[in-house]
């Protein structure tokens, strides 16, 4: 069993890289590996932070720069942070906007300064930089923050996943230093760098060497899940979490499918997230164990089944696919609740069998098992 101050290995399965562990937050502790929903506007869409509680998850996500635009950071503040404003008292994970200032190209200026962008919502003007996005996030109380990154898409040339290498470390610096500067003021929350270069294996293994010499709470992998096919995505994140020092937790940022979650729980990947459960679900799509079922097909409508009878959640015992299709079709917002409810604890039921396969040492057969039927099996 390895241990630190806010990470303790519990369980490393002996067939794989899967492991078990305890991830020590400010608002109790994280076991992992984790799914962490995402509350993008410090809520998870069309879910009460009670429902949230009741499936049983301990952390969220929730997004820094569309806070920081709308109610803004002082009113955050003022409220307690993440926690006083929403009531959700568990932990929340922030991301720093990279990801979503890379996403308005026409709008954003990159320097080593930082990144100058115009707001999506009114057109205003903004300079984020390494150490602004850190107070931002100190001020919102989050438990764990990220640092301002350069997220770059798939297939883009070398040269140009060099410069945005550069300028992601150069910032990774910068962020460590307000990070400690952050903490000698009291503030307990952990800051993660985060591991880029593209699908370059070179430029991948000079930034995780880097990240890890940083000697920070945590290591994020970031640049995957951007378009490229499964297959570069499995081959690129193998690569890279074996680079990666093993007494730090680990984190794959954007993504959520059963396929995706158990290729990184296999390389020793600790927790990821991803919006696509919950904006799956308000668009009519269920996990099942034998895949997914789209509730607005004919034919369920007279099909008085649950979703998935294996799964225990409140929605599999207490509706039928009949009347789920019904509220999908009538667009009642009853629809997206239940869905999204019955996506997100299929994905934790999911994850609490994964820890316990990796205690048992049998995750290896445990995959094999579950994506064998969930891709091949026939949806009765």
């Amino acid at each position: 069993m390895q241990t630190d101050s806010f990470f303790t290995e519990i369980h490393s399965d002996t067939t794989c890289r899967a492991r078990t562990g305890i991830l020590n937050l400010p608002h109790g502790p994280v076991r992992t590996p984790v799914f962490m929903p995402v509350g993008t506007r410090a809520t998870v869409k069309a879910m009460s932070k009670d429902d949230l509680e009741a499936i049983g998850f301990e952390i969220i996500l929730a997004n820094t720069y569309h806070l920081y635009l709308r109610p803004g950071t002082d009113i955050l503040e003022k409220a307690g942070g993440l926690h006083g404003f929403s009531g959700w008292n568990k932990n929340f994970l922030t991301d720093s906007g990279g990801f979503q200032v890379f996403s308005l190209a026409p709008f954003r200026k990159i320097t080593s300064e930082g990144v100058t962008f115009r707001s999506h919502r009114d057109g205003s003007r903004h300079l984020l930089t390494p150490e602004s996005v850190v107070d931002i996030q100190r001020r919102f109380n989050s438990d764990i923050q990220m640092q301002l990154d350069v997220c770059t898409g798939y297939d883009i040339p070398e040269k140009k996943a060099r410069e945005a290498l550069t300028v992601t470390s150069g910032w990774a610096l910068r962020a460590k230093d307000a990070w400690q500067q952050a903490r000698d003021t009291g503030y307990q929350g952990a800051l993660f760098p985060i591991v880029q270069g593209n699908f370059y294996r070179h430029l991948r293994k000079e930034s995780a060497e880097f990240v890890a010499s940083l000697d920070m709470p945590g290591i994020a992998i970031g640049g995957l899940s951007v378009g490229e096919p499964a297959e570069v995505f499995a081959e690129m994140l193998a690569y890279t979490a074996d680079l990666l020092p093993r007494d730090k937790p680990r984190y794959v940022m954007g993504i959520g499918t059963p396929e995706y979650i158990l290729e990184a729980v296999e390389n020793g990947i600790d927790m990821f997230d991803c919006v696509l459960p919950t904006r799956n679900a308000r668009n009519g799509s269920y996990f099942t164990r034998s895949g997914c079922i789209s509730i607005k097909n004919a034919c369920y409508s007279e099909d008085f089944r649950p979703v998935d009878p294996e799964c225990s959640c409140k929605v599999c015992r207490q509706y039928s696919r009949a009347y789920l299709r019904h509220l999908f079709k009538e667009q009642e917002i009853l629809s997206s609740m239940l869905a999204t409810y019955h996506n997100l604890a299929f994905l934790h039921q999911m994850m609490e069998e994964i820890r316990t396969a990796i205690t048992e040492d049998r995750f290896a057969s445990y995959k094999w098992m579950f994506l064998e039927r969930f891709r091949g099996g026939e949806i009765k």
